[in-house]
């Protein structure tokens, strides 16, 4: 049996408070008896299970191979899987949303089933196995710190060195009659395949972008279709991704609206409760639309705002979004709170909407940096400006 074990700052569920498995004392998909499991995918069975351990949800039973007993692991997701998504969707416990690297087995696998890489991030595991009902295979989950197969890539977790060690560790060559390895095409700029042919003997061969296309690769002999090979970024897949983005902001929006009520109370009375709860909370609603401008809007229009750079999507997004603010409220709002709102409103739409460009398919990590390097400063000035307008205009009777 593989004897690989997550180190103890990576979890293997989505609900544990510690570490579970000492080193080199745990298999794929076990656990120690310490961590209770509030929900099972499957009925308990005493037999699945192994003296000083706990099955994960996901496992199944054990299956005998020459390189030991392989866990069997389910290809249909339970509720408990639907909220650890849920979860990771809005940014609760990210960084413990992790299982063990290791080799896992899916169905009735042989010498002569396919070995399909995965990263050890759960949601990128339960995407992969739910796709492969009725399909015999390996699953050989390597370790990139609990994080996604694209973004894994980009940190160099996902990489060469980790299928190479963890092929090695596994004694694959003694399981499997073939040499090919499919990773994810996401994968790609992360993994030499070349270099991986070269240490160890097995060719790697790029499976689909979409893990659902995954049983139309296999029945076709592991050929991929243009439509397979295309990266898409629809509405709703740019909508999953906004949740966590709002929930990144929490901290910042806390100290941005306590700021925004404490500096509301600023006047010619030198400081007025009355004046703090008026003022803050029209100078919250303006910071609260361009968030949402930013995080929500932006990307639901994204291809079809002008430009290439997030920052500036933002902007247009959140200059439009003002400017029709002004006009629904021209009564009330004077030239220097006007004004204010236009200078707030855009550039924490800017910012907000640049925030969501790691998640996107439209720059590279370079494209990334040389945007803030860009964007941050005239952001930072537009702010500068907005609240100077603002508390001008408190003194000079604006507001």
């Amino acid at each position: 049996m593989s004897k690989n074990c997550c180190p103890p700052a990576i979890e293997t569920t989505s609900d544990a408070a510690t570490g579970c498995c000492p080193p080199k004392e745990s298999a794929p998909g076990v656990c120690c008896p310490s961590v209770q499991s509030s929900e099972s995918c499957a009925p308990p069975e005493i037999s699945r299970d192994r003296p000083g351990y706990r099955l994960e949800p996901y496992v199944t039973g054990w299956l005998t191979t020459p390189l030991g007993e392989v866990p069997q692991v389910a290809t249909q997701l339970c509720r408990r899987d639907a909220l650890g998504a849920w979860q990771m969707r809005w940014g609760m416990g990210r960084d413990r949303y992790a299982i063990s690297p290791g080799l896992y087995a899916v169905g009735q696998p042989d010498r002569k089933s396919p070995v399909l890489v995965s990263a050890n991030y759960k949601l990128s595991f339960d995407a992969l196995r739910k796709e492969l009902r009725k399909i015999d295979a390996w699953i050989l989950v390597i370790d990139t710190k609990g994080i996604n197969v694209w973004c894994a890539a980009g940190k160099g977790t996902f990489s060469t060195d980790e299928i190479v060690r963890r092929v090695r560790e596994v004694g694959l060559d003694q399981l499997v009659s073939h040499r090919q390895l499919i990773v994810p095409q996401l994968a790609a700029p992360g993994v030499a395949a070349h270099s991986v042919s070269k240490q160890i003997g097995f060719k790697v061969v790029y499976g689909p972008v979409r893990a659902n296309d995954l049983p139309a690769f296999l029945h076709a002999g592991q050929q991929a279709t243009q439509e397979m090979r295309r990266v898409t970024f629809s509405t709703r897949e740019r909508l999953i991704l906004t949740p966590v983005e709002l929930v990144m902001m929490n901290k910042v929006s806390g100290l941005v609206l306590l700021a925004l009520f404490l500096l509301g109370g600023i006047g010619p009375s030198i400081y007025s409760l009355s004046a703090m709860w008026q003022h803050g909370l029209s100078a919250s609603a303006v910071y609260l639309a361009g968030l949402l401008v930013g995080a929500v809007l932006t990307p639901i229009l994204l291809p079809w705002i002008p430009g290439a750079a997030l920052a500036w999507k933002g902007l247009v997004a959140g200059l439009a979004t003002a400017a029709l603010a002004c006009l629904l409220f021209a009564a009330q709002l004077d030239r220097f709170s006007g004004l204010a709102l236009l200078l707030a409103l855009s550039a924490v739409s800017s910012y907000c909407a640049m925030n969501f460009t790691g998640s996107t398919t439209y720059t590279s990590p370079s494209g990334v940096e040389k945007e803030m390097r860009l964007a941050i400063p005239l952001q930072a000035l537009a702010l500068l400006g907005a609240a100077t307008t603002w508390l001008w205009g408190a003194f000079s009777g604006g507001l």
